[in-house]
């Protein structure tokens, strides 16, 4: 991770959700989705799928039919965070 990543209040407390153990059931999209937005990029298809990159990582997924997203989900976007170098603890030590 070359340059620092500058969260707010709102994309922290939804990465600690993100990291949490046990895994958190109450990470609601619109809050995930924002977080990546800021970390990487968000693409939303016109089949209702999402595009998402972070750092070298890319996924797609089926939007959430839920105002949360599932707990395999949480699991999947762990690890691309934390592929990326994106952690709470990585957060908290850049000091942004």
């Amino acid at each position: 991770m070359n340059e620092p990543i500058h969260l707010n209040n709102h994309h922290r407390e939804t990465l600690k959700k993100i990291f949490s153990h046990p895994t958190n059931h109450n990470v609601e999209w619109v809050k995930a989705e924002s977080l990546l937005a800021s970390v990487g990029t968000v693409h939303e298809e016109h089949n209702g799928h999402v595009k998402i990159t972070v750092g070298e990582r890319n996924e797609t997924l089926h939007r959430p039919r839920h105002k949360d997203i599932d707990p395999e989900m949480v699991v999947l976007l762990r690890k691309m965070l934390t592929e990326a170098g994106i952690t709470p603890d990585t957060i908290e030590k850049s000091g942004k």
